[in-house]
């Protein structure tokens, strides 16, 4: 476990909701993307505030959607925002080496890979493994938008199953949240 603990998983949580509220309202990021942090973080390493697992879609950018700069996020992205070993492994990281409090799994509307779980053209082909994670998680549910939140709180229960995150959930005061990204709108809604 590392010493660098950098900031409660409620302060996380705020900051990232407080960096959606700005990305909203405005349309630029305020994220710290200088020459100067990329120096610090080069020599200082990284110190991120929070892990987003999120999907792989282009249309979801975390470091913008939460106003974040260089070294703030960790951010795991593969489609469907499933996790598997390779996840947890990253996770893990992150909790352990870095000291970061917050994980957020981060799913979104009109996700394409949730979609492609309603039909099963795809399923022989490399895509099967997170078509079935999905189907697993959304079960008989019909409706696209509840299918997605069903797969968001699927990951973070296969998150919180993890010994690891178990042990720093207790020992470290580690938070697993589920939030939902309106590509619309540009908002975040905890789930």
């Amino acid at each position: 476990m590392s010493d660098k603990i950098t900031m409660t998983a409620d302060n996380a949580l705020k900051k990232l909701m407080d960096g959606n509220k700005r990305y909203v309202e405005n349309s630029e990021n305020h994220g710290d993307v200088s020459s100067a942090v990329r120096l610090k973080t080069c020599t200082k390493g990284q110190e991120p505030f929070a892990v987003v697992v999120t999907c792989s879609d282009s249309r979801v950018i975390p470091e913008t959607i939460f106003s974040a700069g260089i070294g703030e996020v960790f951010v795991i992205r593969v489609a469907g925002n499933v996790i598997d070993d390779h996840q947890l492994g990253s996770i893990e990281y992150a909790a352990s080496h870095l000291g970061t409090r917050l994980i957020m799994v981060l799913g979104h509307t009109n996700c394409g890979a949730v979609g492609a779980a309603f039909h099963p053209d795809d399923d022989n082909k490399y895509i099967r493994f997170i078509l079935h994670e999905i189907r697993s998680a959304m079960g008989d549910e019909t409706d696209p938008d509840k299918a997605c939140i069903l797969n968001i709180k699927h990951s973070v229960a296969v998150i919180e199953e993890s010994l690891e995150i178990q042990k720093e959930e207790h020992e470290h005061s580690l938070k697993v949240v589920g939030a939902l990204y309106h590509i619309d709108t540009g908002e975040v809604e905890l789930v």
